[in-house]
């Protein structure tokens, strides 16, 4: 991400302003991957100009999701309207197929109604939801496979009995408490942590666990993906990307972010 002043008045306060540019954007999450936008690497540019911000995001391909595109790109532009000093909010999304329609729709505040019209087959905060329960589930399935490699001898059945106070103060259940307030679910550590998204706990114990593990799978493959093909399509953007520590695998933990381009593979296997 490159940051720019554009007066001696910016210059003065681009630091501070910067910082909480940068903590506002860490808000707006990828629907999808579950991650926020700055870890992901999506943040492509931020000008300051005393109470201007123009923000550019880039996306790991021209045909990502229009309707997810939008999403982020609308969350970034409230998040900043909310901060205190700025009068004026630019966000652009750059070399996306729809690129003009989504930033037209953004100067103009036009909704994602107004900009997409019939093409909004979804409300946006239906789709919102959607994600919502996604994310919660898979942060249930990493906080009860986690209680399960801590907990070997325990019959996979128990899983239906653990409840919030059963589980390690850790990043992991700070995340699933987040899901959960997100969802209105209870909070309180008598609470069961296998439960949907309405808060019932299944009749299936294994199968809701195998369902909630194929959802959290499919997420962390494609935010490790999609962060490959950011790398692939916009070089020495993998500076800007946070390593995804959430979600990961034992076997991740050797996990090298740098990208190593397939041309210089394909260099080397012909010296």
């Amino acid at each position: 991400m490159t940051l720019t002043a554009t007066s001696p008045a910016a210059r003065r306060t681009v630091g501070s302003r910067a910082d909480d540019v940068r903590r506002a954007l860490s808000a707006v999450m990828d629907p999808e991957l579950d991650e926020p936008i700055t870890d992901l690497g999506f943040v492509r540019s931020v000008a300051i100009d005393e109470a201007a911000v123009e923000v550019h995001l880039r996306l790991p391909t021209s045909f990502c999701s229009p309707n997810f595109a939008y999403l982020m790109a609308s969350d970034s532009k409230d998040v900043l309207t909310a901060l205190p000093w700025t009068r004026r909010v630019v966000v652009q999304l750059d070399d996306h197929h729809d690129s003009d329609k989504i930033n037209a729709g953004l100067a103009a505040d036009a909704g994602y109604r107004g900009t997409f019209g019939h093409e909004a087959e979804r409300d946006l905060e239906e789709l919102r939801e959607t994600f919502r329960r996604k994310a919660h589930t898979a942060a249930m399935e990493r906080c009860l496979t986690a209680w399960l490699r801590a907990e070997p001898d325990r019959p996979l059945d128990a899983l239906g009995q653990v409840v919030l106070d059963d589980l390690p103060r850790d990043a992991q259940t700070d995340a699933l408490l987040r899901r959960r307030e997100a969802l209105g679910l209870p909070l309180a550590g008598t609470s069961a942590v296998l439960v949907d998204h309405l808060g019932a706990r299944p009749d299936d114990v294994p199968m809701a666990l195998r369902r909630a593990r194929s959802t959290r799978i499919s997420i962390d493959g494609n935010a490790h993906f999609c962060r490959g093909l950011l790398r692939t399509r916009y070089p020495g953007s993998e500076d800007d990307q946070v390593h995804r520590s959430e979600g990961a695998e034992p076997a991740d933990a050797s996990y090298d972010p740098t990208f190593i381009p397939l041309t210089a593979l394909t260099k080397e296997h012909s010296r």
